[in-house]
């Protein structure tokens, strides 16, 4: 099979050591797994079976369609998206619970025959889930975990506080099993957020919503290959638009990574690769395709060599303008995607 251009490395340590640390974080409570988007990225069917074997027992994806490509791996899995009718029949399968998030879908289950089930209320988010004052619609269910959601985790806001005090102020009014609220950021915020569950996505795969989470490891690691080796004269300039003139003879290297791949124009002239311990900075503008890279204290790389990118997380959003959760998901289908650990 002809491999790509370039690749994903992925440190299946540092996804355990996160989520272990993330579990110790927690408390008492439980720590689950987000792993919708594919893992984020990273692919959900690897990430799952790396975070179950470290002994994670609840996860969450977005669609039926995501529990269905995860199903071989009998987990206990909740569909945060809940129930619309096309998805009755995968429903039925018992591979995985919804999420009930609005009467329609309540309604919906019901006339299903029920089963256990969980349900997402809103305390203020004003996305998915029922209102509290449409807890009676619940009557009958055999609701497993009741969820809601935080705003601004990842911001020091009283929002914090009242999102918190109105879901702990549900305790024992729905006969759920367990009460779950925090996600990442959430865990961050204390002990008294955690509740029953956790269910952390964006720190799980190297992401840092709050300084609290600085322990947390990288995970992802783009790698491309160097396509050419060139030497731009003094004064002439590189890619799209001629935003970076060369002061001097400049040694490039040309690589196969772009926009395309959710290598976005953001880095134009702020990325960058390492290269044994160094930082190598990205010249001009990131095209569809194609990157410009100094390698002028690299004389050793030519056409065929790899490169990695610099690509934690935190630093890469704030040179991207993109969050970390964009970084992430936008990962493409071209990276060939290669685990360690």
């Amino acid at each position: 099979m002809t491999r790509a251009p370039l690749r994903l490395r992925l440190d299946g340590d540092a996804l355990v050591h996160n989520w272990r640390h993330l579990d110790a974080m927690s408390g008492a409570a439980a720590c689950g797994a987000a792993i919708k988007a594919d893992g984020y990225g990273l692919g959900a069917l690897a990430v799952a079976t790396r975070l179950a074997a470290a002994g994670c027992r609840d996860f969450f994806v977005a669609s039926w369609a995501e529990a269905e490509a995860i199903a071989p791996l009998r987990l206990s899995v909740s569909v945060l998206h809940g129930l619309r009718g096309e998805d009755m029949e995968l429903a039925g399968w018992g591979i995985a619970r919804p999420v009930l998030n609005s009467a329609a879908q309540v309604a919906r289950w019901k006339a299903a025959g029920g089963g256990a089930c969980d349900v997402m209320i809103d305390t203020g988010m004003n996305r998915l889930g029922l209102a509290v004052d449409e807890l009676y619609l619940l009557e009958g269910l055999e609701i497993g975990t009741l969820l809601s959601h935080l705003a601004c985790a990842d911001e020091d806001v009283a929002m914090n506080e009242a999102q918190r005090a109105a879901f702990a102020a549900l305790a024992g009014r729905t006969g759920a099993k367990r009460l779950s609220l925090a996600n990442s950021a959430g865990i961050a915020l204390g002990p008294d957020y955690a509740f029953d569950l956790t269910r952390p996505g964006l720190a799980l795969y190297g992401g840092v919503p709050r300084g609290e989470l600085a322990a947390i490891r990288q995970v992802v690691t783009p790698e491309a290959q160097v396509l050419q080796r060139r030497t731009v004269p003094a004064g002439r300039s590189i890619g799209y638009n001629a935003i970076w003139t060369a002061p001097a003879a400049t040694e490039v290297a040309i690589l196969n990574i772009g926009y395309a791949d959710g290598y976005f124009r953001g880095f134009s002239n702020t990325g960058g690769a390492l290269h044994q311990g160094r930082r190598l900075p990205l010249l001009g503008r990131v095209s569809m395709d194609l990157v410009a890279i100094d390698v002028g204290a690299a004389p050793d790389l030519g056409e065929g060599d790899w490169l990695a990118l610099d690509y934690a997380l935190p630093q890469a959003a704030g040179q991207s303008g993109m969050s970390q959760y964009e970084l992430l998901t936008s990962l493409g289908h071209r990276f060939d995607r290669v685990w360690s650990g």
